[in-house]
């Protein structure tokens, strides 16, 4: 059985992911052509794509899946803070500012994982998106500490 409240829960990380995916669009857009554009548009690819599943729970359940991003969002902010990182604070603080992105998408995945609350069905399928976010905030955090080695 699928609660409201599990709907609730997804449609919250929903908004929050397609926050994320579009500010990785937007700052690949923004990105010179070197590495950077390329690594912004994998993480919009893979956000995409943790969005579509959760739609797709959500819809299974018989709940309407959210389809929009929010513009009030703390994500939002980091997003504005990265694109201001690129126009002017060098490679290693766009990587600052995007692993911040990413410790507030992770917080939120984590913060619905501890839900006691929250259906199994509702779990299964935040655990597997999760996974495509711990590796994105994994990756970010390696990038952060290599950039740190090598300005050492």
């Amino acid at each position: 059985m699928f609660a409201s409240r599990d709907v609730e829960i997804l449609n919250s990380l929903i908004t929050t992911t397609i926050d994320s995916a579009n500010g990785f669009e937007r700052s690949a857009e923004d990105a010179d052509a070197g590495r950077f554009k390329q690594l912004f548009s994998e993480f919009a690819n893979e956000r995409r794509q943790v969005v579509t599943d959760l739609q797709q729970v959500v819809r299974a359940a018989g709940g309407t899946p959210n389809d929009d991003g929010s513009l009030k969002a703390e994500l939002h902010r980091r997003w504005l803070d990265l694109r201001d990182a690129i126009s002017g604070g060098g490679d290693r603080a766009v990587i600052e500012e995007v692993e911040r992105g990413e410790d507030y998408l992770k917080a939120k995945y984590d913060e619905a994982l501890r839900d006691t609350e929250l259906g199994s069905t509702a779990r299964d399928a935040i655990a597997r998106a999760y996974e495509s976010v711990r590796a994105g905030h994994d990756r970010a955090s390696a990038l952060k500490h290599q950039m740190q080695e090598t300005s050492d």
